[in-house]
């Protein structure tokens, strides 16, 4: 945590915000949980935005122990039904998400520090509903940047197309024809006699130059 917070936050009394930053695919929106106007990091996060409205709930954090990433379920309030679309859209789905947490000077009004992270993680599902008064909202269900750990690498291959997507600009392969080594990506290896003579065939082809290479 931020040295200055810190001390802060050791204070008898202390004004804390909350700031949601959504890096979404042709906007960012930053928002506060109420009604304010902060500076953080050079950017100027709002109780309301005009154009995506304002955070209606943000789900309790808790830490355990599991087999699944942890994940958020953050809730907006569109204040219109164009924002409603945009918001709800399928493309919203892998938007950066930062939920963070910091304190703000009665006296100055400005924020106290670096902002403590509280969450960092990424939109999976964005759901439309109405809440009790008849508000129109659309709730997203936020997962952890680890939930990334979880994905099956299927469809792999040792080709310069496909290594290039993984790490673009990286020439390994670019010349790469062929090889001698089966690889298999995304798959068991078939079990038959010319896997295991080309693998034998292999393991005493290193072995003869590796001999050479001690004469």
């Amino acid at each position: 945590m931020d040295a200055t917070l810190k001390n802060a936050l050791a204070q008898p009394a202390v004004l804390l915000f909350g700031a949601l930053r959504m890096e979404l695919p042709d906007y960012t929106l930053r928002l506060l949980d109420g009604s304010a106007t902060l500076v953080i990091g050079g950017e100027t996060y709002v109780g309301k935005d005009g154009t995506f409205g304002t955070i209606a709930s943000i789900s309790e954090l808790t830490e355990e122990i599991g087999d699944s990433a942890p994940e958020i379920t953050v809730t907006l309030f569109p204040p219109d039904v164009s924002a409603t679309a945009v918001l709800s859209h399928p493309n919203m789905q892998g938007s950066v998400v930062h939920l963070m947490v910091g304190a703000v000077d009665m006296a100055s009004g400005l924020v106290i520090g670096t902002p403590e992270t509280l969450f960092l993680g990424e939109i999976d599902v964005p759901t439309i509903g109405i809440d009790q008064s008849g508000a129109r909202t659309v709730e997203y269900t936020v997962v952890s940047v680890f939930e990334r750990l979880f994905e099956v690498e299927e469809g792999q291959r040792a080709s310069d197309g496909w290594h290039q997507s993984i790490h673009p600009d990286e020439l390994g392969l670019e010349f790469m024809t062929g090889t001698d080594v089966n690889l298999y990506w995304g798959a068991a290896p078939p079990k038959s006699n010319s896997t295991a003579k080309s693998g034998w065939a292999g393991i005493i082809q290193q072995s003869a130059a590796n001999w050479q290479a001690r004469q």
